[in-house]
């Protein structure tokens, strides 16, 4: 029975990295956005609930059958959902075999049991919506109840049609279950509400109004880069079709232009900045000129364009090389005959190994320069003069709206 919970435990802890390398910075956005900042105690509760949220899906779907199992045959009376309420009682009565010890009934009755760990498992979702989200007890039964649906219709549909049949019940009771420990969470909450410091009062200390967090600026220039790898390559394709090969080499030079010079002379920001509610301003806080944004863009693509020509350069000499050791045409290269050449021979391919290495340097030293700085400057900004300005986030703007009266500052108890 041990196994049973443990193996969902591992489960979620091999799947959460990766989960939360692809939530970072989709939930760097929201928090930038609605508090401004990202402090530590923030990003933790995140990561947490995510952790617990991810657990508590692997307990209720792992273990997963083998597909050689016909889970229809296997598990027939699981194709019926279970809809009368207080159904354990009969389970727990069948368990005990109509034996009436403490033991038989409770300590050795695996219905118990499981409705205990029913109670149980969405009872730190209670603790987390008290806490974290300073919600009241209304909110926290919903939040159970909507996640425990989630569980019941996840079972049902036999993970949402990976498997002919359900292979867990569909049960009401596991529904109320769930519900009432969610609630019964909130309610255990209230000594840690109170114990622990508002995690806006963290964020108000932590906000500087005069300087912009560099996890911020970092996360709207990663978006920055991602929609001109995205869009130079589709651009690239189209200019391809239409127009041949020749122009193709010059498309991400253009659409790194139109990215970082035309639409912030055009809308004060990146699209990047704007996701994370920043303006790009002078010193003196006007809008950038063109050769202003243009310096910066320069500056700032740097390092991106001296990996652009290393690959442009280095790698079709790679390709020659491996053709010259035993291929045929160099149209029949691939890629495993190009890193089979770098790796054999590095000496003969150094553009392969030293300049990337060249480049991942660069940009570890322009990050040391930024955090070094007095003010959190890069030198693209501190060469062009541009400075980055915050603009109020969600939560400031809330605060910022009159209260009513009557209003009461709390957690919802």
């Amino acid at each position: 029975m041990t196994d049973s919970y443990l193996l969902p435990v591992r489960t979620a802890a091999l799947i959460f990295p990766g989960l939360a390398l692809l939530l970072l910075v989709p939930m760097a956005v929201v928090v930038y956005r609605r508090h401004g900042v990202m402090t530590r105690w923030r990003t933790l509760s995140l990561f947490g609930g995510v952790y617990y949220a991810l657990t508590a899906f692997c307990l209720t779907i792992v273990p997963l059958p083998s597909r050689a199992v016909d889970v229809c045959a296997k598990y027939p009376s699981f194709a019926h959902p279970q809809w009368t309420p207080g159904s354990f009682v009969g389970d727990i009565w069948k368990e005990a075999h109509h034996r009436v010890t403490f033991h038989d009934l409770v300590l050795g009755n695996p219905a118990v049991w499981q409705t205990v760990f029913n109670l149980f498992l969405l009872l730190p979702l209670g603790v987390f919506v008290r806490v974290h989200a300073r919600r009241g007890p209304t909110a926290a039964t919903l939040a159970g109840f909507a996640g425990s649906l989630f569980f019941e219709v996840t079972q049902y549909t036999g993970l949402y049609g990976l498997y002919a049949c359900p292979y867990r019940l569909f049960a009401v009771d596991d529904l109320l279950a769930n519900t009432a420990g969610a609630a019964l969470g909130w309610a255990l909450a209230g000594p840690l509400a109170r114990a622990l410091p508002d995690l806006s009062t963290l964020d108000a200390r932590a906000l500087d109004p005069l300087k912009v967090p560099f996890g911020r600026r970092l996360v709207a220039l990663l978006l920055d880069v991602t929609g001109v790898v995205l869009l130079s390559g589709s651009a690239a394709v189209l200019v391809y079709l239409a127009l041949g090969p020749d122009p193709v080499p010059w498309v991400p030079l253009l659409v790194w232009v139109l990215w970082f010079v035309v639409v912030p002379r055009w809308t004060g920001a990146t699209p990047g900045k704007h996701a994370l509610l920043l303006k790009l301003v002078t010193g003196s806080g006007g809008r950038p000129g063109l050769g202003a944004l243009s310096l910066r863009a320069t500056a700032l693509g740097l390092p991106f364009a001296l990996v652009w020509f290393v690959a442009g350069a280095a790698l079709p000499g790679v390709a020659l090389r491996a053709a010259s050791a035993g291929t045929d045409a160099v149209e029949g290269i691939g890629y495993r005959d190009v890193v089979y050449a770098m790796a054999s021979d590095p000496a003969g391919a150094p553009a392969g190994f030293l300049v990337p290495c060249l480049c991942l340097a660069v940009v570890v030293w322009w990050v040391r320069v930024v955090r070094r700085h007095p003010e959190g400057l890069g030198p693209h900004e501190v060469l062009s003069g541009i400075r980055n300005r915050a603009l109020p986030h969600a939560t400031a703007r809330r605060s910022e709206r009159p209260q009513p009266a009557h209003a009461v500052p709390g957690d919802g108890s």
